[in-house]
């Protein structure tokens, strides 16, 4: 019998999200719920792209001051390609470094836990090898941005 292959990070794409201001929409029968516009941004590496404005993070923020992370949005290819990325994944560390993220704050990324897993759907036959990869991002959360590194699952 055959063992399962054990899957290797590749390098795949640098991501820039320009992030507005944050509607806190307090507490609802879902949690604590917090949507986050996207106004813009950059894709660069394996992908070359601009983030366009209107989507957003739909996070909920959890009782042990963790953020689910459920950002949807679009970028667009110079070569005039729409990709539309979700992405799902969680903000954690201590209750001090929470709340100055929650705040603004720029926080170094060791001191918390940031992470995201990525689909990816496009029309572009030239993109099309995007939808057949899982990829997984290391984020960091600055006060107007999300940066992010993706990297493919082999």
């Amino acid at each position: 019998m055959s063992e399962p292959i054990v899957p290797e990070l590749v390098r795949a794409f640098d991501v820039t999200v320009r992030l507005g201001p944050v509607e806190d929409h307090g507490a609802t029968r879902a949690g604590h719920r917090r949507v986050i516009p996207i106004v813009g941004g950059e894709i660069s590496g394996a992908i070359e792209a601009t983030i366009l404005p209107g989507g957003a993070d739909w996070q909920l923020v959890r009782t042990d001051g963790a953020l689910e992370i459920d950002g949807r949005y679009s970028a667009r290819t110079a070569d005039d390609d729409l990709l539309f990325l979700q992405v799902s994944g969680v903000r954690s560390g201590p209750p001090d470094v929470l709340a100055a993220l929650l705040a603004g704050e720029d926080v170094a990324p060791t001191e918390y836990y940031f992470r995201t897993a990525l689909r990816i759907e496009t029309s572009a036959p030239a993109l099309a090898s995007l939808e057949h990869a899982v990829f997984v991002a290391s984020c960091i959360r600055h006060a107007a941005t999300v940066r992010y590194t993706a990297f493919r699952v082999t």
